[in-house]
C-alpha cells in the first residue's frame, strides 16, 4: 500500500502502566485531520489511518479497533488482522472502540467498504512489527539469536528449552526500537484470519449491553427534539410557543440556525433545512407532547445560494425554492432523457468508436428506460446524538460514520479549538451512508451550546423520513444495436436524476462493445440526498442488469454465456483503456455462480429464475434469485450469491454481510419508495413506506466466495446491486413481463 505519510514516526511504543506493551501507528502525527482530508484522493487513500495493540502483564492482548461499527462487523475483522501478524491465542484477546483522534487516526470513517480493504496492510504491520519486538525482547533476556525464537499462541519458545507468554516480555520489548521493515505472512500460513470468529461484542448486543447512541446518558442531561419545515422549499416564518412552553418537563423552546450566514459547507455537511425550532425537555414523551402544541407559521423559501467547499475549491450551489411533486418529478425528467429540455443537455461521459453509425446501421435496436424513487435510509437505531458544550470545550458522543469529516465543522461553528473537541463514538444501530452527513451532530451541538447544559438530540422515525438525505431519483435510458446476425455491435447508455445522474460510464459493458456511448445529466432540487449503500451502483445494477437480459433473449443467447462472451472480448481485447473492472474477476464470479446455482441443469430447467452480476467498491457480486408465486404475488424463495472480494477475514460475518444485503435488496426493489406531493414528503413511517418483512425474506441464501489471495476489496455494498437486476429478471421469468419502474410491486397486478 502507497503511503505518501512521513514514516520516520511510523510506529512508537511504550511502556504501560504495571508493565506491558503498547504499539500504535500513527501516519497523522504531522498534520491535523483536516488538512490531511483536503489532500486525499477519496476514497482510494482512505488507508492512512491507525489503530493501537496492547499486551498487559497478563499475556491479555487488548486491541483498540479504529473504525466506528454499525453491524459489519469490523470491531472483530479489524483486530483478526493484527491478531494474525501478533501471533497470538485469539481467546486471549480483548477488543474496545478506540477513542477519536483527528491526529492518530484520521477520518475513521466507515463507508464505501473500505474498512478492511483500507486496514489490510497498517493493521497487520502493527502486529507483526509488535511480534518482532516480543521476539527481540526474549533473545536478549535470554542470549540467544532472535532468528531461532518461534512464537505460536501468544508464546515465545526457544530450542533450549525456553518459553515465556508475551506478557512477561512484553515491558521489555515496549524499550525497544520498533523495527522499519517486518515480514507479513504468506496468506497460506493464516491461521485466524480466513477462520470464523464470533462477534466480539455479539454478547453484549443480545443482553441489551449499553453500547448504541440511544443508551448514551450522563447526569443532568436533557431530551431534545426538532421541528423542521413540513415541506422542502419552505422555511420558518414565526412560531408562538407559549402553550407548549407550559406543558410539564419542558426547559425551554426556540429557534436557531444550524449555520451561520455565509457559512462554507464541507462535502459531508449536507443539511436540509437551515433554521428551525428546538423544544428542550426532561423526556422523550414531554418533549413529542409539547411539540404537538406549537402555533407555526411557515413561508416559502425561495431560491437559496450556498457556498461549497471541496476538492475542487469554492463552489455556488443555486438551490431551487420550487414545492416539488414526484409525478412532475418524473415528467422533468421525461422530457432531458428524450432530450427535449434544450436547457441542460446530457453531457457526454465516454464514446468508444462510432456508435452513431453502429446504431443507424444496426438490423434491430432494443431500447428502454428504467426508473427509480427516491428511498429514505431507515436505520434501525433512529438518529439520535449528545452534546455538552460549554464556554471553553465541547463533548459529543453517539453513533456516527466519519468523526474526522465532522470535526472541523464542530470547530467552525463552536467556535472552538478542534482540540478542545472530544468526540466519542458509540456503535450504530445501522447507517447505510445516513451518519456520514454530520447535521444531526451540529444541531446537537448548537441546542446544548445555547442552554449550556448536556442534551440528547432525538429524531422521530417520522422526523427522519421527512427530513432529506434520501437516495437520489433516477432514470435511465438503455440502447443497444444488433446486426443481421444478433451481434452486440453498438451499446447506448444515457442517465439522469434528481440532483445526481448515476453513470458509471467505465463499468461494463464498456470495454466489451466496439461502438460505446454513455452520457449523464442531472435537475437540481432541494430534496437533499446522500450516500445510500452502494451510491448510484444500486440503481445502474438493477437496470444495466436488467437490460443485458433482454439483450441476450433477442440476441437468442443464455443470459450468464451472454455475459461470459462479452468479459471474454473485454479481457481478450479491450475497447479503451479506461475500464474500471478486472474482467478475469468478473468471470470467475459467473462461472462459479453458474456451478453453485445449477444453472441450466435439467433438474433447475423448471424454475423461475433470474440472474445478475455487477461490479462495484473492488469486488464483484452475482446472484441467480429462484421466484415463485405465493397467493398470486412473487416471492424469492431462494438464493445463491457468488462474491469476489479478495481474502475473506472472517468467513462467518461475511456471509452475514452477503445475506443482509440480500435481504435488503429484495425489500428495497418489491416496496421501497419515498414520494413527493408539493415538497411534502407522503410517506413518514413504516405504516406507509413499505418494508421487507420476516415471512418475505428468502427461506435459503447460499453464499460463496471466489478463493482467492488477492488484498480485501469491498464487501458491504457489492452485494445489493445486483440484487436489484436478479429480482427483476425472475419476475420476467415468473410473470412473463419485464419491469422498468421501482419499486416492481407498483407494476405488479394484485391478486
Amino acid at each position: 500500500m502507497k503511503n505518501t505519510s512521513n514514516r520516520r514516526d511510523f510506529l512508537k511504543s511504550s511502556v504501560l502502566a504495571g508493565g506491558g506493551l503498547m504499539l500504535s501507528i500513527s501516519w497523522f502525527s504531522e498534520a491535523k485531520a483536516a488538512e490531511k482530508i483536503a489532500t486525499l484522493n477519496l476514497p482510494e487513500q482512505w488507508s492512512e489511518l491507525a489503530a493501537y495493540i496492547k499486551i498487559t502483564p497478563e499475556n491479555v492482548v487488548k486491541i483498540l479497533c479504529p473504525n466506528p461499527e454499525f453491524g459489519q462487523n469490523v470491531m472483530t475483522s479489524l483486530p483478526m488482522m493484527v491478531a494474525e501478524e501478533l501471533d497470538c491465542d485469539w481467546k486471549n484477546v480483548v477488543v474496545e472502540m478506540g477513542t477519536h483522534d483527528n491526529v492518530k487516526y484520521g477520518p475513521q470513517f466507515t463507508g464505501g467498504s473500505n474498512s478492511v480493504r483500507m486496514y489490510w496492510r497498517p493493521l497487520r504491520t502493527a502486529g507483526a512489527a509488535a511480534r518482532q519486538m516480543l521476539i527481540e525482547a526474549a533473545a536478549q533476556t535470554w542470549g540467544v539469536p532472535a532468528s531461532e525464537i518461534i512464537t505460536n499462541a501468544g508464546v515465545l519458545s526457544h530450542s533450549s528449552g525456553k518459553s515465556a507468554k508475551y506478557g512477561e516480555m512484553a515491558s521489555k520489548a515496549a524499550t525497544l526500537t520498533v523495527p522499519k521493515d517486518v515480514k507479513l505472512k504468506a496468506p497460506k500460513d493464516f491461521s485466524i484470519v480466513r477462520n470464523s470468529k464470533k462477534n466480539s461484542e455479539g454478547t453484549k448486543v443480545v443482553t441489551g449491553k449499553p453500547l448504541f447512541g440511544m443508551d448514551y446518558k450522563v447526569d443532568g442531561m436533557l431530551i431534545a427534539m426538532i421541528q423542521h419545515p413540513p415541506a422542502f422549499g419552505m422555511k420558518l416564518k414565526s412560531f408562538d410557543a407559549t402553550v407548549a412552553k407550559k406543558m410539564p418537563g419542558i426547559k425551554d423552546i426556540f429557534s436557531f440556525k444550524l449555520y451561520d450566514d455565509g457559512f462554507e459547507q464541507a462535502g459531508f455537511d449536507t443539511r436540509t433545512f437551515n433554521e428551525m425550532i428546538a423544544v428542550v425537555g426532561n423526556s422523550t414523551w414531554e418533549v413529542m407532547n409539547a411539540r404537538k402544541k406549537l402555533s407555526i407559521q411557515w413561508e416559502a423559501a425561495g431560491e437559496v445560494k450556498e457556498m461549497m467547499v471541496g476538492r475542487g475549491g469554492k463552489t455556488e450551489k443555486i438551490v431551487p425554492g420550487r414545492l416539488e411533486t414526484t409525478s412532475k418529478q418524473l415528467e422533468m425528467m421525461a422530457e432531458f432523457a428524450n432530450g427535449r429540455h434544450s436547457a441542460k443537455p446530457a453531457k457526454e461521459l465516454r464514446k468508444d468508436g462510432n456508435p452513431e453509425t453502429a446504431f443507424k446501421n444496426a438490423a434491430q435496436v432494443i431500447e428502454r428506460t428504467y426508473n427509480a424513487p427516491f428511498l429514505a435510509h431507515n436505520t434501525m437505531e433512529p438518529m439520535n446524538f449528545f452534546a455538552h458544550v460549554q464556554d471553553d470545550k465541547a463533548l459529543v458522543a453517539g453513533p456516527l460514520q466519519a468523526p474526522g469529516w465532522m470535526e472541523p465543522t464542530l470547530a467552525k461553528i463552536l467556535n472552538l479549538p478542534a482540540d478542545k473537541i472530544e468526540i466519542q463514538m458509540t456503535r450504530m444501530g445501522g447507517g447505510f451512508g445516513r451518519r456520514a452527513y454530520g447535521s444531526y451532530v451540529y444541531e446537537a451541538a448548537r441546542i446544548s451550546q445555547k442552554l449550556k447544559v448536556p442534551i440528547k438530540l432525538i429524531y422521530t422515525r417520522e422526523d427522519d423520513m421527512t427530513y432529506g438525505i434520501y437516495r437520489p431519483m433516477y432514470t435511465a435510458t438503455y440502447r443497444a444495436a444488433l446486426d443481421a446476425n444478433k451481434n452486440l455491435i453498438g451499446f447506448h447508455v444515457t442517465g439522469g436524476g434528481i440532483p445526481e445522474n448515476p453513470i458509471h460510464a467505465n463499468r461494463f459493458p464498456a470495454g466489451a462493445v466496439d461502438n460505446y456511448l454513455a452520457d449523464g445529466w442531472e435537475i437540481t432540487s432541494n430534496i437533499t440526498i446522500g450516500a445510500f449503500r452502494a451510491p448510484r451502483s444500486n440503481f445502474n445494477a438493477a437496470a444495466e442488469q436488467s437490460f443485458l437480459d433482454e439483450v441476450a433473449e433477442a440476441m437468442g443467447k443464455d443470459p450468464i454465456q451472454m455475459r461470459l462472451d462479452l468479459l471474454k472480448r473485454a479481457k481478450e481485447n479491450p475497447v479503451g483503456k479506461n475500464n474500471d473492472y478486472d474482467a478475469n474477476r468478473y468471470i470467475g464470479v459467473l462461472e462459479l455462480l453458474k456451478e453453485k446455482s445449477g444453472w441450466g441443469k435439467p433438474e433447475n430447467v423448471g424454475k423461475k429464475r433470474g440472474v445478475a452480476a455487477y461490479f462495484c467498491h473492488a469486488s464483484y457480486a452475482g446472484h441467480v434469485v429462484d421466484m415463485v408465486m405465493r397467493d398470486g404475488q412473487p416471492y424469492v424463495e431462494s438464493v445463491t450469491s457468488v462474491v469476489d472480494c479478495g481474502v475473506v477475514v472472517n468467513p462467518d460475518a461475511a456471509r452475514n454481510m452477503v445475506q443482509g444485503a440480500v435481504v435488503d435488496g429484495i425489500g428495497q426493489s418489491f416496496y421501497g419508495a419515498l414520494t413527493h406531493k408539493d415538497g411534502v414528503p407522503e410517506q413518514n413511517n413504516f405504516h406507509n413506506y413499505r418494508m421487507i418483512r420476516h415471512n418475505e425474506a428468502p427461506q435459503k441464501i447460499d453464499v460463496h466466495f471466489v478463493e482467492n489471495d488477492i488484498d480485501p476489496t469491498g464487501l458491504g455494498e457489492p452485494p445489493f446491486p445486483p440484487v436489484f437486476g436478479a429480482v427483476a429478471n425472475a419476475l420476467y421469468k415468473s410473470t412473463g413481463k419485464r419491469y422498468y419502474n421501482q419499486p416492481f410491486t407498483s407494476e405488479q397486478p394484485k391478486s
